[in-house]
């Protein structure tokens, strides 16, 4: 099997991601005090060439972040080769806009020849940096596909839906016909090419009929709450985030009960974020362990993946409840 190990190697970032803007702040303001410290260590003397530089830098930086900004669905359409072509025009262009500024207005010093040659330096590193960053974070799309079809979809779920269907057949053929549907959109979903963000609303279809399976299964002791009133299933999302969790909360909080437990799933849009909260019933004695590490560790990767800094996962253990609480930008195009 051939797998794709880079699938968003080769990808300009998006620079309207808070994250990404971020770093490349970073990365420049390091590579200043690189500079400064070259000249000298001394801290006064260091200060002065520091102040010196970052006038003459962060216009240029502040500049061409939101140049980038305007221009970044633009650049997204183009061919990678053509997009780091457009993206170093754009960088001189800038550079050198802002030099022939500062002779004009508040008659700078420096050579032309010189702001260009550091805008050419400061770009290289931050297109190799995010092309390694991107290298690197790529294999947990590949991961994602793996566990889904070996780790998520677990062969006693699987063992216990063929069981549970093949009761059916005399009793409710229909249902059983449903289940079988149902499964087989789930293998067809998990098999596909999941490395590109996808409407909520088939994620939410997903998870729906992976309840309906184990609701086949576990009858009265499942019991599920959608609150999802106005969530708009147009919102992107990195596709296998709901239903790795929702086995997870069956497996450690459905399970192991005698009595019905709840699920609770909660779909909220505040302004730009879109918020996800999942919740199960929860003993300590009954540890969540490896695999549910290992879910949220690979839907965090994907979420930093896809939105960086902007999107972040955490969990809430209670003495009666575990939570998941998801939030993301709310996106409707190509990020």
């Amino acid at each position: 099997m051939s797998i794709n190990q880079n699938a968003n190697a080769g990808a300009l970032p998006n620079f309207r991601n808070l994250g990404i803007l971020l770093r490349i702040l970073v990365i420049v303001d390091g590579i200043c005090l690189a500079a400064a410290l070259l000249e000298t260590s001394d801290p006064l003397p260091l200060m002065e060439v520091l102040v010196d530089m970052s006038a003459q830098v962060q216009p240029v930086l502040l500049l061409s972040l939101l140049v980038l900004a305007g221009a970044n669905d633009i650049l997204h359409q183009l061919s990678y080769s053509r997009a780091i072509t457009a993206l170093v025009a754009i960088e001189l262009a800038v550079a050198a806009a802002m030099y022939l500024l500062g002779h004009q207005v508040f008659n700078a010093s420096g050579a032309l020849e010189r702001y260009c040659l550091f805008t050419l330096l400061v770009t290289g590193v931050l297109i190799g940096y995010f092309d390694l960053r991107g290298r690197a974070l790529s294999p947990a799309l590949t991961e994602a596909r793996l566990q889904a079809l070996q780790a998520r979809i677990r062969p006693h779920f699987l063992f216990n839906s063929i069981n549970a269907v093949l009761s059916l057949m005399r009793q409710d053929p229909r249902r059983a016909e449903q289940v079988i549907e149902d499964l087989a959109e789930m293998f067809r979903v998990l098999m596909a090419d999941n490395r590109q963000l996808t409407p909520f609303s088939q994620e939410i279809e997903l998870a729906k009929q992976y309840l309906n399976i184990e609701q086949l299964r576990l009858g009265d002791r499942l019991r599920v709450e959608w609150d999802a009133d106005g969530f708009p299933g147009e919102a992107l999302i990195p596709p296998l985030v709901l239903q790795p969790l929702l086995e997870n909360a069956v497996y450690h909080g459905i399970e192991p009960r005698v009595e019905p437990g709840t699920v609770t799933i909660r779909l909220r849009r505040e302004g730009d974020r879109v918020e996800v909260m999942l919740r199960n019933p929860y003993r300590p004695e009954n540890d969540h362990h490896e695999g549910n590490r290992m879910a949220l560790a690979n839907i965090r990767e994907r979420l930093a993946l896809h939105f960086d800094a902007e999107a972040s996962i955490k969990t809430v253990a209670g003495a009666d409840s575990y939570e998941v609480h998801i939030v993301m930008p709310f996106v409707t195009g190509r990020v």
